[in-house]
């Protein structure tokens, strides 16, 4: 048992750090998680910000063409501002963005491109930020769409918050375009700011219910499967040392069974040895009434061996399953006065032994089985009991009894009485001896029958073991 508990210890102790890796690299999935949700957030609100500037040149566009009808009608400017924008790569690898205004002035932008990213990613920057200075002064920003759009763009990475929000700000967050949808208290979102217009000083800040949760059902497979592995080994883990420790009390209780057995086996041959002996050599042939105490003597304690054989032989069978039973019908009160009239015979003390039974009460069941369990019952009444045993059966169809004024059952005892090998603890008694098997057998013969038996004690106070006859048989 000592190795066992310390290969369970280094167990315990290898599950530990399995788990500690577990929550570790859990921690770092989330991170990583979180890092690439946060960089979808950033590309939606982008792309959501080029989406919302062509909502606001289709805006410019319509204006233009109301202007220009009113031109045609009444000889007005259509509207101020650029006629075009271009943008080329030259060989060099630069940006060259090209404005004409309407007076047919053009100014040109060169911009140099970063050989670290990706040309892709700062044209589409470079050309969204001269579009903002282009048009901003011109077309204000309308939030509620805005609003909408990043939601869309965000639905598209499949990512759903609960609620979004944007503003227009600068760098000190000062805000520019405000947002009525935006609570007083902001602490409870998660903020993202994106860059729209550095020479004017803007950015988007958006605001969204918390991450956490789309970030955990990203994660849910891998954490439903961790969990579920940490539980199928505490269980098993928990399984295997009930079992240990089960079988090592049936271990303990078998060793004090060998042990109860291997003296109740000695203590009756011997007598019986000595008996015959003396019958052998000293002179019991003129002596009549010596010869038939030895006789007597060895006879007795051949019943004794005889009846540890049988009781061992059947907890055998019962633990072979093995035994097949007989039933028949019973007429209860001559059955319980035969049993009874062979206790009283015993000698060994006074027993006064009374049978409480009508005599019209019919039982149907395996006959000997039921006198080895009657017996069982009185036999225990007998020997924990005082010199003088007062004893009565009563029963009637729905069950029989069996009343001492013996020594009592300690009430944390009962519990355990009908477990294989289990003795009640009588301190230093020698004269209570016992093996540990007959209340096993008694309660698994009527396990086999259907019926079923409850005790009843109290310390000095005597016993009751009650059997409850059933309806039908296993």
């Amino acid at each position: 048992m000592k190795r066992f508990k310390t290969i369970s210890t280094a167990f315990i102790f290898v599950i530990a750090i399995i788990f500690g890796c577990n929550v570790y690299y859990l921690i770092s999935l989330y991170n990583s998680i979180r890092n690439n949700v946060e960089r979808d957030v950033m590309t939606a609100i982008a792309d959501a910000d080029i989406d919302d500037m062509w909502e606001r040149a289709a805006r410019v566009n319509r204006a233009a063409k109301a202007a220009c009808q009113t031109y045609t009608e009444n000889g007005d400017s259509v509207i101020e501002g650029p006629r075009s924008i271009s943008g080329v790569i030259d060989g060099d690898g630069n940006l060259i963005t090209t404005t004409t205004n309407q007076d047919g002035k053009t100014q040109e932008n060169r911009t140099s491109l970063n050989r670290d990213r990706s040309y892709t990613n700062q044209m589409v920057n470079d050309i969204s930020r001269q579009m903002h200075e282009t048009m901003d002064p011109y077309v204000d920003f309308n939030l509620t769409i805005m609003d909408s759009i990043v939601i869309k763009r965000l639905a598209d990475r499949h990512i759903y918050p609960d609620f979004v929000a944007v503003e227009v700000v600068n760098s000190k967050e000062d805000i520019l375009r405000g947002n009525s949808r935006i609570p007083l208290k902001r602490s409870d979102y998660d903020v993202f700011s994106l860059c729209i217009n550095p020479e004017s000083d803007m950015y988007y800040r958006a605001y969204m219910t918390p991450l956490t949760h789309h970030i955990v059902s990203e994660m849910s497979g891998v954490i439903v499967t961790i969990l579920l592995l940490m539980v199928s080994f505490s269980l098993a883990f928990g399984y295997l040392f009930h079992t240990v420790s089960h079988l090592r009390t049936i271990e303990e209780m078998k060793d004090d069974f060998v042990s109860n057995m291997t003296h109740e086996l000695k203590t009756p041959i011997a007598i019986a040895y000595s008996a015959n002996d003396a019958l052998l050599n000293y002179d019991t042939a003129n002596d009549q009434k010596k010869k038939v105490t030895y006789l007597n003597i060895a006879n007795k304690q051949l019943k004794r061996l005889g009846e540890l054989v049988e009781n061992i032989l059947a907890m055998s069978m019962e633990r072979r399953k093995t035994i097949k039973l007989k039933p028949e019908t019973i007429l209860l009160r001559p059955f319980v006065e035969e049993i009874a009239s062979a206790q009283r015979m015993r000698g060994d003390k006074d027993i006064t032994i009374s049978v409480n039974v009508d005599e019209d009460v019919v039982v149907e069941s395996d006959k000997t089985h039921l006198a080895n369990v009657l017996n069982n019952l009185i036999d225990n009444a007998v020997k924990y009991s005082a010199e003088s045993v007062v004893i009565t059966i009563a029963g009637d169809s729905n069950g029989i009894s069996v009343i001492d004024n013996g020594i009592g059952i300690p009430a944390k005892a009962i519990p355990y009485l009908f477990n294989k090998f289990y003795r009640v603890p009588h301190g230093n008694r020698q004269d209570v001896r016992g093996y540990g098997i007959g209340l096993y057998y008694v309660k698994s013969i009527l396990d086999k029958m259907g019926w079923d038996i409850e005790v009843k004690s109290h310390e000095g106070e005597g016993s009751v073991f009650t059997i409850k006859i059933g309806k039908h048989e296993k």
